[in-house]
């Protein structure tokens, strides 16, 4: 099911306004969070820092902006930054569209589950080296987001942390756990954002821990949005626990995805790793496609 269809099927109030002309006044941006990144840091509160995605020079939405955080700590101990981003663009007249990848699924979804009904100063859209915003005056509740895709997401957690595959002493891994990553917040508390997934499915050897299809570090549950751990993969394959479906209904065996969470890209033909490598790809490469085209 298409991103317009779903909103003219399950909101259609709030794809009325998106199809309203934008006040003149307004600015939209798109906001790229990253996941975990051991290796090469990105510049915290730098949101010109596309180091972990590929050449900021590439086109990937309306006044790309790259939302950095450590890519190690606990989700809780650096979603601050997402929130600053979110305050600095996403306020006032300013709307935003969200990407994210791997754990930057659970920042933006800890982010509105957690905060995204609390009061939040208006700000002016010019960051500081913190990547803090001064006050425009006003505050307004939660933030102006159209809506969120989101690349090989880890919001439902790797079995690869379970088992300690990724022998590393950062506490985000603890995070990752499935069982921690899915109690860590209200994952159907979208604030009536919707998310839409993009599920790789180019899996290795190394990688059958993973239940069901994986992209190499995580698996359909997760990157499907699927509400419940458990092997699920492309229509046909034998061994699993049923089809993830595309759309926001039920996977073939009965299990509901996360409210608001809809598969726009079921990867099929097994063409689409985990990784940017520098380069936009992997399963960023559709998600970055689709931003160019819908963030606009």
């Amino acid at each position: 099911m298409s991103r317009a269809s779903l909103l003219l099927a399950f909101a259609p109030l709030a794809a009325a306004a998106l199809l309203v002309a934008p006040d003149a006044s307004a600015t939209n941006f798109s906001l790229w969070i990253h996941g975990r990144n051991t290796g090469t840091a990105t510049k915290a509160g730098n949101y010109t820092d596309f180091s972990y995605w590929g050449s900021s020079g590439t086109a990937a939405g309306v006044n790309k902006k790259a939302v950095n955080w450590d890519g190690k700590s606990r989700i809780s101990e650096q979603n601050y930054r997402i929130r600053d981003a979110l305050d600095c663009y996403c306020t006032g007249s300013n709307w935003c569209y969200i990407a994210a990848h791997s754990a930057g699924d659970a920042q933006i979804g800890y982010a509105l589950a957690q905060f995204g009904g609390s009061s939040r100063s208006i700000k002016n859209a010019t960051p500081a080296a913190d990547g803090t915003c001064g006050n425009a005056g006003g505050t307004q509740t939660g933030w102006n987001i159209k809506w969120v895709d989101v690349a090989s997401g880890a919001g439902g957690g790797s079995e690869l942390a379970n088992i300690g595959a990724w022998a590393v002493s950062d506490k985000l891994t603890d995070d990752l756990k499935t069982a921690t990553m899915r109690a860590l917040y209200d994952h159907n508390q979208t604030r009536g954002k919707w998310f839409y997934m993009f599920a790789g499915a180019k899996g290795t050897l190394y990688s059958g821990t993973l239940a069901g299809q994986d992209d190499e570090a995580v698996g359909y549950h997760s990157t499907g949005g699927v509400s419940v751990t458990g092997g699920f993969c492309n229509p046909g394959d034998l061994l699993c626990d049923g089809t993830l479906t595309t759309g926001s209904g039920t996977t073939s065996n009965g299990k509901a995805k996360w409210s608001y969470h809809s598969v726009l890209l079921r990867d099929d033909a097994e063409q689409y790793n985990h990784y940017a490598n520098g380069a936009w790809a992997g399963i960023i490469a559709p998600v970055r496609a689709d931003m160019v085209a819908d963030a606009l």
